[in-house]
């Protein structure tokens, strides 16, 4: 598995999800389809999937466009968040998988929306977790409240997230992609 950050608006990322063995591809927000299109052009990705954490335009606002220049793409959203463009909707407990090796597991984190979905993915047993955390848990701090509650966020944080594996790396939707880089060598 291989992960490539592509950068966005002021302040967002899209994370390019890539099978070796086979070279396809997932892509988590991308806001700015045509800059993640040339991202998975550059190293001869084949998109398979998007996965969309929540509704907001600066995760989800892209869908529609990325449907439009990859025909038979799957978005993948929240069954409880009315995501723009998605086609399959998932919950917690949901899988997936890509390529030959990764595998995605969608994990219900709420409090930033009600339906925000963090995706959990592993590849080969030597290769480290990640998970895309959207809105939900960024670098120094966590997302605003603004359809949950304290309580919600604890469970979203402490629960849910906080009970993945030690090695896996976190991918943020937003914030300073070097000191993301630079906590998890």
């Amino acid at each position: 598995m291989k992960i490539y950050h592509v950068p966005c608006l002021r302040d967002n990322y899209s994370y390019l999800i890539v099978d070796k063995s086979t070279k396809e591809g997932a892509v988590g927000d991308p806001v700015e389809p045509q800059k993640v299109l040339e991202a998975a052009n550059s190293h001869w990705v084949n998109l398979k999937l998007v996965l969309t954490t929540h509704h907001h335009g600066d995760h989800a606002g892209g869908n529609e466009k990325i449907k439009q220049l990859v025909p038979g793409i799957k978005v993948y959203g929240s069954l409880i968040d009315n995501v723009i463009g998605c086609t399959d909707k998932v919950e917690n407990g949901d899988k997936e998988s890509l390529g030959a090796d990764i595998y995605i597991l969608c994990l219900h984190t709420p409090c930033h929306t009600k339906g925000h979905i963090s995706y959990y993915v592993t590849g080969k047993e030597e290769e480290q977790p990640a998970v895309f955390t959207g809105d939900t848990l960024f670098i120094a701090d966590c997302g605003k409240f603004f359809k949950g509650t304290a309580e919600q966020m604890y469970q979203s944080l402490c629960v849910t997230l906080g009970s993945l594996p030690k090695p896996t790396r976190v991918y943020c939707g937003h914030g300073e992609f070097e000191f993301l880089v630079s906590s998890m060598q």
